[in-house]
């Protein structure tokens, strides 16, 4: 018994910094729980022409009878969908548009090797 007291008074101050560094490791968590800043940063009245437009085309849609076949199948044809049309359509992740972009695990596999010097 007397040597696991021995030992565990040895551990105390081993203790005492696990405790420290996981407070201080909680703390910055909180306190920087995202790092998005690096991403595109959006005007606040960039979305907000797109919107106005999406407003007039549901105004014109309210005021008529419901679309026909032919009608739906022009306006599915001019975009990627009849309600999206080809907004966006530029900005938008698509097999032909992706090929040089990096996976996961390339991301992971480059960070670990700047970490490890490698």
């Amino acid at each position: 018994m007397k040597v696991i007291a021995s030992v565990l008074s040895i551990l105390r101050p081993v203790r005492f910094l696990v405790v420290a560094f996981t407070c201080a490791l909680l703390l910055l968590s909180s306190a920087f729980p995202a790092f998005a800043i690096d991403s595109y940063q959006s005007k606040s009245t960039e979305g907000e022409t797109q919107l106005l437009d999406i407003q007039r085309e549901t105004d014109k849609a309210a005021t008529k009878p419901p679309a026909g076949l032919k009608e739906v199948q022009k306006k599915s044809n001019e975009g990627l969908n009849e309600v999206q049309g080809a907004a966006d359509f530029d900005k938008q992740k698509r097999p032909d548009n992706s090929q040089s972009a990096t996976t996961v695990e390339e991301n992971v596999k480059n960070l670990l090797d700047k970490v490890t010097g490698k």
